[in-house]
């Protein structure tokens, strides 16, 4: 009876690829199971290399989803599934999807890179893509800075990456330059003493490297002068410090009867008769 034939071709077809199917749905379970497993095994290996919290739950799911596709494409090769067919069919879709989608992949990709080598850390004060700040957050696909006028800008990590970025609170000391405009009629050694001593009372200028002042150039109407001195900004206001400075030194000057002259213009004046 053809009935009973179909019925019997289907039971030992189901009979022979039932063991497949055990055997995939194992595996399957298998992976999910393990996959967790693996990934926090993987996460615990890299904990003593790499602290950021943000980088190491990123190759967690990296390594859980890793685990879970190879699991996923091991069961479906039990059950005579075309995996070769599918796996390039996920490789066009994969490409189409990457080409049009190549900017978040590519601010992803450097997100990671800044996430691992750590140029600068969540609070500390950068200048980056043309923005100084302070760090807010740091995201794989972003940065998000607070710059000086309170305004919370939010930049994607590929710009962060392909832009020098310097990092204003990594080191301990860092250096400020003011320039000094002296008058011609001046004594440029007494001058240059009386502000030197004036920058080394300052509080919060460091002694080690000591300020320096020194002739810079020729003025249109005074002679430029340089000082140099060093900040400690792990224990003052770098800016605050500054401003101590600029305002000794203005002191100084009005003490000792020092001119510090505005831009001068020598304006000729001819009489021209009719």
């Amino acid at each position: 009876m053809p009935i009973q034939d179909a019925l019997q071709e289907w039971f030992t077809s189901f009979v022979t690829f039932l063991p497949n199917l055990i055997s995939g749905i194992v595996i399957f379970i298998l992976t999910i199971i393990g996959s967790g497993f693996i990934a926090k095994w993987v996460q615990k290996l890299i904990k003593k290399r790499v602290e950021n919290i943000e980088i190491l739950q990123l190759i967690f799911r990296v390594t859980r989803w890793s685990v879970l596709i190879v699991g996923t494409i091991l069961a479906l090769d039990q059950v005579d599934f075309d995996v070769t067919g599918f796996i390039a069919g996920l490789g066009i879709v994969g490409f189409t999807i990457g080409f049009a989608l190549q900017d978040i992949a590519q601010n992803f990709i450097s997100g990671i890179m800044l996430l691992y080598r750590q140029p600068f850390n969540i609070g500390e004060r950068v200048m980056v893509a043309d923005y100084t700040g302070e760090v807010k957050e740091i995201n794989v696909r972003d940065t998000v800075i607070e710059t000086l006028d309170g305004e919370l800008v939010i930049i994607p990590n590929r710009e962060v990456f392909e832009n020098p970025i310097v990092n204003l609170t990594h080191t301990r000391i860092r250096r400020r330059t003011i320039v000094i405009g002296l008058g011609y009629e001046q004594d440029a050694d007494r001058a240059e003493q009386l502000f030197l001593d004036t920058i080394k009372s300052t509080p919060g200028v460091e002694t080690d490297p000591a300020p320096t002042i020194r002739a810079d150039s020729l003025g249109d109407s005074a002679l430029m002068l340089e000082a140099l001195f060093w900040i400690d900004q792990q224990k003052d206001d770098f800016l605050q410090v500054h401003s101590r400075v600029v305002k000794a030194i203005l002191r100084t000057a009005e003490e000792n009867n020092i001119n510090l002259p505005y831009p001068v213009q020598t304006v000729l004046l001819k009489n021209l008769s009719e």
